[in-house]
């Protein structure tokens, strides 16, 4: 187990060198070095979009920081594979992906749609490790009350012989159950990178934020919506939040004493906390992503559940 923490640990640090390394979203800044935001829906602009925007204030504030958007692509005619190189983090993760919700939402008509079905296609595509990790969650639980009887019988013995007895004693649990620690973590790393490239795309195509989708603005954040008198962009709070919460409770373990299910507990609350804060700044098509990829867990997780019970 040692050894594949330690593969894990040097897979995350170069997965995230080479996302510091190889390039990211850049701000749009004025003269005065301040964001530029649309006046309309509050969003800050990104300097390096892949294609061109349409609305007038947009572009507008585009020139008027000497960004020549005129010599790109316009969004629906995307390529995959830009002019110039631009790193490994923008060539094999986010413009392909860019380029994915472009072509689904030229499809539909409708760039909230191809949010949607982008972010089920990637869940799909990624179901063999996510269903690992659902699976590990019910183990855990079911092997729970021979993991308890384990911490008692151990609980003031700190000698480094009985260490080594406990720790070969939960392995044996562990087999019994078949549970694999470290294959519960996988989709915890996955996910990181994942949103990371979500992010960036969904922010540096125009054709998203300048879309529409329910009555919502895409690029609009639910602070400016409210500001503005449109108060039901609170429910792109509330859902980002509801839908955090039971992602998070569906996907944790029972494999903890008391005291640290109440430090979990506490983790938990304030994770939820933070992301009901970040929602309200972040522009209503990266709220639904995040809201459509916690459902699918909500839903997968469910589903192994039932399949255990069934199988029981």
């Amino acid at each position: 187990m040692n050894k594949q923490m330690k593969k894990l640990v040097k897979c995350s640090i170069v997965l995230c060198t080479v996302f510091i390394l190889t390039g990211c979203t850049t701000q749009l800044k004025d003269s005065k070095k301040k964001a530029v935001t649309n006046p309309v829906t509050g969003q800050v602009l990104t300097k390096n979009i892949f294609c061109q925007p349409t609305d007038k204030e947009t572009v507008k504030k585009y020139k008027e920081n000497k960004v020549h958007v005129d010599e790109l692509q316009k969004c629906d005619q995307l390529t995959l594979v830009g002019d110039e190189y631009a790193g490994i983090w923008d060539t094999i993760f986010v413009r392909p992906l860019a380029w994915v919700l472009v072509k689904i939402g030229s499809f539909f008509k409708n760039y909230g749609a191809a949010i949607i079905i982008t972010t089920i296609l990637i869940r799909l595509a990624t179901i063999s490790i996510t269903k690992k990790t659902a699976m590990q969650s019910e183990n855990m639980k079911k092997a729970q009350p021979e993991l308890t009887k384990l911490e008692k019988k151990y609980k003031n013995k700190t000698d480094q012989d009985s260490m080594m007895q406990k720790s070969q004693e939960m392995m044996m649990i562990y087999k019994k159950y078949n549970i694999n620690p470290m294959s519960g973590c996988l989709f915890s790393f996955l996910q990181i990178p994942l949103f990371l490239a979500f992010y960036e795309a969904l922010n540096r195509l125009p054709a998203i934020f300048e879309e529409n989708f329910l009555g919502f603005q895409l690029g609009t954040t639910p602070m400016t919506g409210i500001s503005n008198g449109n108060y039901y962009y609170i429910l792109v709070i509330i859902l980002v939040v509801a839908a955090s919460y039971f992602s998070m409770k569906l996907n944790s373990t029972a494999s903890m004493s008391k005291e640290q299910e109440a430090q979990m507990k506490m983790m938990t609350n304030m994770m939820i906390v933070f992301l009901g804060i970040a929602s309200v700044s972040l522009s209503t098509g990266i709220a639904l992503y995040w809201i459509i990829n916690s459902s699918f867990t909500i839903l997968q997780n469910l589903w192994v559940k039932r399949s255990r019970e069934k199988n029981a």
